[in-house]
Protein backbone atom coordinates (compact mmCIF):
# COMPACT_ATOMS: atom_id res chain seq x y z
CA UNK A 1 0.00 0.00 0.00
CA UNK A 2 1.40 3.37 -1.09
CA UNK A 3 1.08 5.50 2.53
CA UNK A 4 -0.46 9.12 0.81
CA UNK A 5 -1.13 10.85 4.36
CA UNK A 6 -1.69 9.94 7.61
CA UNK A 7 -4.35 11.26 10.59
CA UNK A 8 -3.94 10.41 13.49
CA UNK A 9 -4.36 6.62 13.49
CA UNK A 10 -5.75 6.32 9.97
CA UNK A 11 -3.30 5.59 7.37
CA UNK A 12 -5.01 6.82 4.17
CA UNK A 13 -3.52 5.94 0.50
CA UNK A 14 -4.03 7.38 -3.05
CA UNK A 15 -6.56 4.93 -3.60
CA UNK A 16 -8.64 5.60 -0.27
CA UNK A 17 -9.16 8.98 -1.42
CA UNK A 18 -10.06 8.25 -4.72
CA UNK A 19 -12.53 5.95 -3.62
CA UNK A 20 -13.76 8.22 -0.86
CA UNK A 21 -14.08 10.72 -3.84
CA UNK A 22 -16.06 8.12 -6.04
CA UNK A 23 -18.60 7.63 -3.38
CA UNK A 24 -19.17 11.28 -2.70
CA UNK A 25 -19.49 11.81 -6.77
CA UNK A 26 -21.74 8.62 -6.12
CA UNK A 27 -24.17 10.15 -3.75
CA UNK A 28 -24.09 13.42 -4.66
CA UNK A 29 -25.80 12.29 -8.28
CA UNK A 30 -28.23 10.54 -5.83
CA UNK A 31 -29.33 13.15 -3.88
CA UNK A 32 -29.76 15.28 -7.11
CA UNK A 33 -31.66 12.46 -8.90
CA UNK A 34 -34.01 12.41 -5.80
CA UNK A 35 -34.16 15.66 -4.88
CA UNK A 36 -37.05 17.24 -4.59
CA UNK A 37 -39.09 13.89 -4.20
CA UNK A 38 -40.27 12.27 -0.94
CA UNK A 39 -37.62 9.50 -0.91
CA UNK A 40 -34.76 11.45 -0.66
CA UNK A 41 -36.12 12.03 3.07
CA UNK A 42 -36.26 8.10 3.24
CA UNK A 43 -32.77 7.86 1.91
CA UNK A 44 -30.79 10.21 3.83
CA UNK A 45 -32.44 8.24 6.85
CA UNK A 46 -31.31 5.48 5.64
CA UNK A 47 -27.95 6.72 4.69
CA UNK A 48 -27.96 8.15 8.50
CA UNK A 49 -28.49 4.82 9.90
CA UNK A 50 -25.84 2.94 7.93
CA UNK A 51 -23.16 5.99 8.86
CA UNK A 52 -23.95 5.05 12.35
CA UNK A 53 -23.57 1.53 11.92
CA UNK A 54 -20.28 2.08 10.94
CA UNK A 55 -19.42 4.07 13.75
CA UNK A 56 -20.78 1.57 16.53
CA UNK A 57 -18.82 -0.78 14.20
CA UNK A 58 -15.29 0.68 14.49
CA UNK A 59 -15.94 1.26 18.06
CA UNK A 60 -16.89 -2.57 18.79
CA UNK A 61 -20.08 -2.07 20.11
CA UNK A 62 -21.05 -5.53 20.01
CA UNK A 63 -24.63 -5.19 21.08
CA UNK A 64 -25.47 -2.12 19.05
CA UNK A 65 -23.49 -3.39 16.11
CA UNK A 66 -25.24 -6.91 16.02
CA UNK A 67 -28.65 -5.34 16.28
CA UNK A 68 -27.80 -2.78 13.59
CA UNK A 69 -26.26 -5.57 11.53
CA UNK A 70 -29.23 -7.45 11.38
CA UNK A 71 -30.64 -4.32 9.74
CA UNK A 72 -27.92 -3.89 7.25
CA UNK A 73 -28.17 -6.96 6.30
CA UNK A 74 -32.06 -6.89 4.66
CA UNK A 75 -31.37 -2.97 3.75
CA UNK A 76 -30.85 -4.17 0.03
CA UNK A 77 -34.10 -5.75 -0.11
CA UNK A 78 -35.60 -2.34 2.10
CA UNK A 79 -34.22 -0.54 -0.87
CA UNK A 80 -35.83 -2.52 -3.20
CA UNK A 81 -39.21 -2.14 -1.50
CA UNK A 82 -38.96 1.15 -0.60
CA UNK A 83 -37.68 2.20 -3.94
CA UNK A 84 -39.35 0.26 -6.08
CA UNK A 85 -40.65 3.11 -7.99
CA UNK A 86 -37.71 5.37 -8.48
CA UNK A 87 -35.59 2.26 -9.55
CA UNK A 88 -38.11 0.74 -12.06
CA UNK A 89 -38.00 4.76 -13.61
CA UNK A 90 -34.48 4.78 -13.51
CA UNK A 91 -33.87 1.29 -15.49
CA UNK A 92 -36.75 2.04 -17.68
CA UNK A 93 -34.55 5.61 -18.57
CA UNK A 94 -31.86 4.05 -18.72
CA UNK A 95 -32.73 0.89 -20.94
CA UNK A 96 -34.06 3.34 -23.32
CA UNK A 97 -31.53 6.19 -24.05
CA UNK A 98 -27.90 5.62 -25.36
CA UNK A 99 -25.77 8.70 -23.76
CA UNK A 100 -23.05 7.71 -25.60
CA UNK A 101 -24.86 8.79 -28.89
CA UNK A 102 -22.77 11.56 -30.45
CA UNK A 103 -23.52 14.39 -28.70
CA UNK A 104 -25.68 13.41 -25.96
CA UNK A 105 -22.59 12.47 -23.22
CA UNK A 106 -22.21 16.40 -23.30
CA UNK A 107 -25.91 17.13 -23.30
CA UNK A 108 -26.13 14.75 -20.15
CA UNK A 109 -23.15 16.03 -18.76
CA UNK A 110 -24.82 19.58 -18.99
CA UNK A 111 -27.76 18.58 -17.47
CA UNK A 112 -26.25 17.42 -14.48
CA UNK A 113 -24.37 19.85 -13.63
CA UNK A 114 -26.35 23.19 -14.47
CA UNK A 115 -27.71 25.07 -11.62
CA UNK A 116 -30.40 27.72 -11.74
CA UNK A 117 -30.57 31.07 -10.84
CA UNK A 118 -32.11 32.62 -7.64
CA UNK A 119 -34.84 34.33 -10.23
CA UNK A 120 -38.30 32.70 -9.78
CA UNK A 121 -40.87 31.76 -12.44
CA UNK A 122 -43.05 34.49 -14.01
CA UNK A 123 -46.70 33.42 -13.17
CA UNK A 124 -48.16 35.44 -15.59
CA UNK A 125 -47.34 33.53 -18.59
CA UNK A 126 -48.38 30.41 -16.91
CA UNK A 127 -52.12 31.78 -15.92
CA UNK A 128 -52.75 33.10 -19.48
CA UNK A 129 -52.15 30.18 -21.41
CA UNK A 130 -54.14 28.34 -18.36
CA UNK A 131 -57.02 30.55 -19.04
CA UNK A 132 -56.59 29.98 -23.39
CA UNK A 133 -56.49 26.02 -22.64
CA UNK A 134 -59.81 25.68 -20.41
CA UNK A 135 -61.39 28.27 -23.03
CA UNK A 136 -60.79 26.10 -25.50
CA UNK A 137 -61.43 22.88 -23.15
CA UNK A 138 -57.75 21.47 -24.05
CA UNK A 139 -56.54 18.98 -21.62
CA UNK A 140 -53.15 20.25 -19.93
CA UNK A 141 -50.89 19.02 -16.86
CA UNK A 142 -48.49 21.27 -15.49
CA UNK A 143 -45.76 20.67 -12.63
CA UNK A 144 -44.15 23.91 -11.00
CA UNK A 145 -41.39 23.29 -8.68
CA UNK A 146 -39.39 25.98 -6.56
CA UNK A 147 -36.35 24.62 -5.63
CA UNK A 148 -35.49 21.48 -7.79
CA UNK A 149 -35.83 20.95 -11.84
CA UNK A 150 -36.54 17.57 -11.08
CA UNK A 151 -34.32 15.65 -13.32
CA UNK A 152 -35.38 12.55 -12.74
CA UNK A 153 -39.00 13.18 -13.86
CA UNK A 154 -37.33 15.78 -16.80
CA UNK A 155 -35.97 12.86 -18.24
CA UNK A 156 -38.70 10.58 -18.85
CA UNK A 157 -39.92 12.86 -21.42
CA UNK A 158 -38.29 15.49 -23.29
CA UNK A 159 -35.62 18.09 -22.00
CA UNK A 160 -36.03 21.35 -23.61
CA UNK A 161 -34.61 23.97 -21.06
CA UNK A 162 -36.23 26.82 -23.08
CA UNK A 163 -37.73 30.69 -21.93
CA UNK A 164 -41.30 30.31 -20.06
CA UNK A 165 -43.82 31.99 -22.63
CA UNK A 166 -47.81 31.30 -23.22
CA UNK A 167 -47.11 30.94 -26.88
CA UNK A 168 -45.18 28.03 -26.11
CA UNK A 169 -46.91 26.34 -23.97
CA UNK A 170 -50.55 26.81 -26.05
CA UNK A 171 -48.17 25.55 -28.86
CA UNK A 172 -46.49 22.26 -26.78
CA UNK A 173 -50.84 21.28 -25.37
CA UNK A 174 -51.92 21.33 -28.94
CA UNK A 175 -53.76 18.80 -29.33
CA UNK A 176 -51.54 18.03 -32.53
CA UNK A 177 -48.18 18.71 -30.96
CA UNK A 178 -46.55 15.65 -30.47
CA UNK A 179 -45.44 17.11 -26.90
CA UNK A 180 -49.08 17.18 -25.23
CA UNK A 181 -49.35 14.12 -24.43
CA UNK A 182 -47.74 14.25 -20.80
CA UNK A 183 -46.75 17.10 -18.58
CA UNK A 184 -44.79 19.90 -18.83
CA UNK A 185 -42.28 20.78 -15.73
CA UNK A 186 -41.52 24.36 -15.33
CA UNK A 187 -38.55 25.80 -12.90
CA UNK A 188 -38.29 29.02 -12.21
CA UNK A 189 -38.28 30.75 -15.83
CA UNK A 190 -37.78 27.53 -17.99
CA UNK A 191 -39.58 25.11 -19.00
CA UNK A 192 -37.49 22.25 -18.24
CA UNK A 193 -38.97 19.16 -20.29
CA UNK A 194 -42.29 18.20 -21.73
CA UNK A 195 -44.37 15.03 -22.34
CA UNK A 196 -43.25 13.64 -18.60
CA UNK A 197 -44.15 10.86 -17.28
CA UNK A 198 -45.56 11.41 -14.00
CA UNK A 199 -46.73 9.15 -10.87
CA UNK A 200 -50.03 8.04 -10.77
CA UNK A 201 -52.27 8.19 -7.08
CA UNK A 202 -53.05 5.28 -5.59
CA UNK A 203 -56.21 6.54 -3.61
CA UNK A 204 -59.71 6.82 -5.05
CA UNK A 205 -60.64 9.39 -7.01
CA UNK A 206 -63.90 10.36 -8.06
CA UNK A 207 -64.83 8.79 -11.51
CA UNK A 208 -65.02 11.96 -13.62
CA UNK A 209 -61.47 12.62 -12.71
CA UNK A 210 -59.37 10.98 -15.63
CA UNK A 211 -55.31 10.29 -15.80
CA UNK A 212 -54.27 13.46 -15.87
CA UNK A 213 -55.86 14.14 -12.18
CA UNK A 214 -54.89 10.94 -11.09
CA UNK A 215 -51.01 11.92 -12.26
CA UNK A 216 -50.94 15.55 -11.01
CA UNK A 217 -52.75 14.20 -7.52
CA UNK A 218 -49.85 11.68 -7.43
CA UNK A 219 -46.86 13.73 -8.32
CA UNK A 220 -47.80 16.30 -5.30
CA UNK A 221 -48.25 13.47 -2.86
CA UNK A 222 -44.59 12.65 -3.90
CA UNK A 223 -42.62 15.85 -4.32
CA UNK A 224 -43.04 19.69 -3.46
CA UNK A 225 -44.63 20.93 -6.54
CA UNK A 226 -47.52 22.75 -7.46
CA UNK A 227 -49.73 21.24 -9.96
CA UNK A 228 -52.11 22.51 -12.98
CA UNK A 229 -54.86 20.93 -14.64
CA UNK A 230 -56.58 21.69 -16.70
CA UNK A 231 -59.61 18.73 -18.16
CA UNK A 232 -60.12 18.16 -21.58
CA UNK A 233 -63.88 17.26 -21.17
CA UNK A 234 -65.07 20.28 -19.42
CA UNK A 235 -62.28 22.80 -19.40
CA UNK A 236 -62.25 23.81 -15.52
CA UNK A 237 -59.22 24.17 -14.08
CA UNK A 238 -57.57 21.95 -11.05
CA UNK A 239 -54.38 22.75 -8.85
CA UNK A 240 -52.70 20.17 -6.36
CA UNK A 241 -50.25 20.49 -3.77
CA UNK A 242 -49.54 18.51 -0.91
CA UNK A 243 -52.02 15.87 -2.08
CA UNK A 244 -54.72 18.04 -1.48
CA UNK A 245 -56.81 18.95 -5.19
CA UNK A 246 -58.74 22.24 -5.40
CA UNK A 247 -60.91 21.62 -8.45
CA UNK A 248 -63.25 23.99 -10.69
CA UNK A 249 -61.01 27.14 -9.87
CA UNK A 250 -60.65 30.64 -11.34
CA UNK A 251 -57.68 31.56 -13.29
CA UNK A 252 -57.76 34.22 -10.61
CA UNK A 253 -57.80 31.92 -7.25
CA UNK A 254 -55.15 30.08 -9.68
CA UNK A 255 -53.18 33.12 -9.73
CA UNK A 256 -53.43 33.24 -5.88
CA UNK A 257 -52.44 29.39 -5.04
CA UNK A 258 -49.38 29.95 -7.07
CA UNK A 259 -48.15 32.95 -5.35
CA UNK A 260 -48.52 31.30 -2.16
CA UNK A 261 -46.85 28.38 -3.27
CA UNK A 262 -43.63 30.78 -4.82
CA UNK A 263 -43.29 33.22 -2.55
CA UNK A 264 -44.84 31.83 1.07
CA UNK A 265 -41.32 32.10 3.35
CA UNK A 266 -40.07 28.41 4.43
CA UNK A 267 -40.13 29.51 7.81
CA UNK A 268 -44.19 29.73 7.96
CA UNK A 269 -44.14 26.39 5.44
CA UNK A 270 -42.67 25.16 8.73
CA UNK A 271 -45.45 26.43 11.31
CA UNK A 272 -48.20 25.17 9.12
CA UNK A 273 -46.62 21.74 8.88
CA UNK A 274 -45.93 21.86 13.05
CA UNK A 275 -49.65 23.24 13.33
CA UNK A 276 -50.79 20.77 11.51
CA UNK A 277 -48.63 17.55 13.55
CA UNK A 278 -50.11 18.90 16.85
CA UNK A 279 -53.77 19.30 15.74
CA UNK A 280 -52.93 15.44 14.39
CA UNK A 281 -51.78 14.74 18.53
CA UNK A 282 -54.76 16.25 19.56
CA UNK A 283 -56.87 14.28 17.94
Amino acid sequence: MILGFQIGFLEISWKDALDILLVTILLTQVYKLMKGSVAIKVFVGFLAIYLIYLVVSALQMELLSTILGQFMGVGVLAVIILFQQEIRKFLLLVGRTNIFEEGRFFKAVKFWTQRGGTKRANITPIVEAVKSLAGSSTGALIVISEDSPLKFYAESGDLMDSLLSKRLLLSIFNKYSPLHDGAVIIHKDRIVAARCILPVTERDVPAQYGLRHRAGLGMSENTETFIIVVSEETGQISAMLDGVAMHNISAQELRKQMNKYLNEPKELKREKEKKVEVKEEAA
